[in-house]
């Protein structure tokens, strides 16, 4: 829709589908960035555990028919949602995964801008060249962010997940560019340069790690796709051995900056999303800490 559009309409209807997503800070972003562009947005959180094929294309089609702009997409559904979609994007298409789903004209297209938020959220750690990236998980997100690596020109990337046959599906979609998949998370951390968490292991309720804090070292840069918590035990494991941390803080604002400029057409402020961003995990580690 154009820039005219909105201003004249002044209301923004988009959402979540996923599940668990109550601790989403994405409300709180697109609402505030609607409000700094004159807009009236309602970001509705649509949680539904367990969804199959038939349940989800029920939650797609009352987003089509009900006003949204569009969706996000995040767990466990990035995947399930592919073949239900009347489009996708080319990155989309690509890779096999969504995480933004645009409403225009009565169609739904599919694209991911987990890959483009992760491209620009990396980018600072990255060395000019001899980069080698150990990738954990090889699912919805994992996928988006092997993507945004090969976009940089990573020339080594090592896949483990605890399901080799996903590992190895996501290698073979870019083998031409640099990827393998890891017989062990050891073995993808050797002579890594980086490590990124691409799984919800780490994300509250779950306090567990996908890599040993023994293999992390002071050398090694590590990035973590979870935000709640902000610092997950993996990256306070990393940060005590005097790794270079990134949290999941950036790739969330940008992947949500790209999602709403697909479903309005205009360009939020990354600056006012963050500090959006920051109030929630703010408000979060207050309460907390007072339970």
């Amino acid at each position: 829709m154009s820039k005219r559009g909105y201003a004249a309409s002044k209301k923004l209807l988009t959402g979540l589908i996923g599940a668990p997503i109550a601790h989403s800070a994405s409300p709180a972003m697109h609402e505030r960035a609607a409000e700094a562009l004159g807009l009236r947005g309602h970001y509705q959180l649509i949680e539904v555990a367990g969804a199959d094929a038939a349940g989800l294309r029920l939650m797609l089609e009352g987003v089509r028919r009900l006003g949204f702009a569009g969706v996000n997409v995040t767990y466990p559904y990035k995947e399930a949602v592919v073949p239900l979609l009347d489009a996708l994007a080319p990155g989309a298409a690509s890779m096999g995964a969504v995480n933004t789903v645009v409403v225009r004209d009565g169609r739904l297209t599919g694209h991911n801008t987990d890959t483009t938020g992760f491209a620009r959220a990396v980018t600072p750690l990255l060395a000019p060249s001899g980069n080698a990236i150990a990738l954990i998980g090889a699912g919805g997100v994992g996928k988006a962010i092997a993507f945004a690596l090969t976009s940089q020109e990573m020339a080594d990337i090592r896949i483990f997940d605890s399901e080799p046959a996903r590992a190895e599906k996501l290698a073979a979609m870019l083998a031409p560019r640099g990827a393998r998949v890891a017989a062990s998370v050891e073995d993808a951390l050797e002579g890594a340069t980086g490590l990124v968490n691409g799984t919800p292991i780490g994300m509250l309720p779950n306090r567990d790690t996908p890599v040993p804090a023994g293999l992390l070292r002071a050398d090694l840069w590590v990035a973590d796709a979870v935000y709640s918590p902000l610092i997950t035990p993996l990256l306070a494991a990393a940060r005590e051995k005097g790794a270079k941390i990134m949290t999941g803080r950036d790739l969330a604002i940008y992947q949500a900056a790209d999602a709403f400029e697909l479903f309005t057409g205009l360009a939020p402020s990354t600056e006012i999303m963050g500090e959006a961003f920051d109030a929630v995990m703010a408000a979060r580690s207050a309460a907390y800490q007072a339970a």
